[in-house]
């Protein structure tokens, strides 16, 4: 009876570690043959001529004084820090909107999704217009999110530039979406990135801005429609530096999409305008409607350059979370070198594909750029994120 009993259990086991052996060929050969990830592949790692280089930028991997991050635990300490310098220099952000009031102004239905017209409450005192676009589901299932921010809303949700229509496209696709506007040059209230008011700004205009997707982040995030582990955001050139700053300085965005702002300081570029005052060089109006060179450097702007701070920080600070650099005119090939950064600290981490560029010869997006733009929210946002 014994040995008939431990007959039964050994060909239990050997069975048992059949199965295992067939499930783990089977999720090898699903992940080689993922169509979405072998579409995003060429685009997560550097050229051979860019591997392990990292140009002149500030290494984030090292503290304040010098002191090398060595363990998770240690970035854990230098990611602090760095969020705490930043802060302190662009100044704090009053508190979040942990529950926005929104009022639907009109609705309109729209090819498989109804589009709203919102007003909400993205600072506390102030509103701003914006579209809230939910599909078409008559199911019960949480949905991705993403927020879309530029000049005005209305280009995100195609009625401004090709190509720029992010909210509308990923909406077609089945995400629910925001699209957001804040004038980047005041010429009439509100001036949402100016706290308290235009005249006496006391924050950075982009930390600001961050401080105002990070309110629209929580909008999304109390939708019955949405689920808040996967809310996005992307913007183009202007929105695009305003998505940069949101979802590194604001964590709970999952992942991110940056659209040819200029990913670092670059002074030869006059469109990686990071010195401007509704940027990084607030001063006092008023303002040239484009300030001369010796102009760029009041503000908190030449402060940053003087102890050779760059945004090389803050990328880190997106790690492990993805993210996606659309480039163009302004974020060449060479933007590697600052890439490389974080992906030293992902490594640190334990994760890889976590970062990733396309590249095109013009500023503008287009069909091609896009379509990868697409795959990366499809890829990192309606499937698990898993550890590679």
């Amino acid at each position: 009876m014994k040995t008939a009993v431990a007959d039964i259990m050994k060909k239990r086991s050997i069975l048992l570690a059949i199965v295992l052996t067939v499930l783990d060929a089977a999720s090898c050969f699903a992940q080689k043959t993922d169509t979405g990830w072998e579409k995003l592949r060429p685009y997560f790692s550097p050229p051979e001529q860019y591997v392990n280089k990292f140009g002149k930028h500030p290494d984030p991997l090292k503290f304040y004084d010098g002191r090398e991050v060595k363990n998770k635990e240690d970035w854990q300490k230098r990611r602090k820090e760095i969020l705490d310098r930043w802060h302190t220099m662009m100044g704090r952000w009053p508190p979040l909107i942990l529950h926005p009031s929104v009022e639907i102004m009109s609705s309109i239905h729209r090819d498989n999704f109804t589009q709203y017209s919102i007003r909400f409450n993205w600072r506390p005192d102030e509103t701003t217009d914006a579209y809230l676009l939910i599909p078409d589901d008559s199911t019960s299932k949480k949905k991705p999110a993403v927020v879309s921010v530029f000049y005005e809303p209305e280009t995100g949700i195609g009625l401004k530039k090709p190509f720029a229509d992010f909210a509308y496209q990923l909406a077609k696709k089945g995400f629910v979406t925001l699209s957001l506007g804040a004038s980047y040059i005041a010429r009439g209230k509100p001036y949402g990135q100016y706290f308290p008011d235009y005249e006496h700004a006391n924050i950075q205009p982009l930390s600001m801005l961050a401080y105002l997707a990070a309110n629209s982040w929580n909008l999304l995030a109390n939708r019955p429609e949405v689920d808040s582990t996967r809310i996005g955001i992307i913007g183009f050139s202007y929105g695009s530096k305003w998505a940069m700053f949101a979802s590194c300085l604001y964590e709970k965005y999952a992942c991110a999409v940056w659209v040819d702002g200029g990913i670092v300081f670059d002074e030869k570029r006059p469109n990686v305008n990071y010195w401007d005052p509704w940027y990084l060089g607030y001063y006092p109006p008023p303002w040239p409607e484009k300030p001369a060179q010796e102009k760029r450097f009041r503000g908190l702007y030449p402060k940053l350059i003087q102890k050779d701070h760059d945004l090389t920080e803050l990328h880190a600070l997106m790690a492990p979370r993805p993210f996606l650099v659309s480039g163009g005119a302004e974020d060449s090939l060479d933007r590697w070198l600052p890439l490389n950064q974080t992906i030293r600290v992902n490594k640190l981490l334990g994760y890889e594909n976590r970062v990733g560029m396309t590249n095109r010869r013009e500023h503008a997006p287009d069909a091609a750029s896009n379509d990868i733009v697409w795959e990366f929210f499809n890829y990192f946002l309606k499937r698990q994120v898993s550890k590679k």
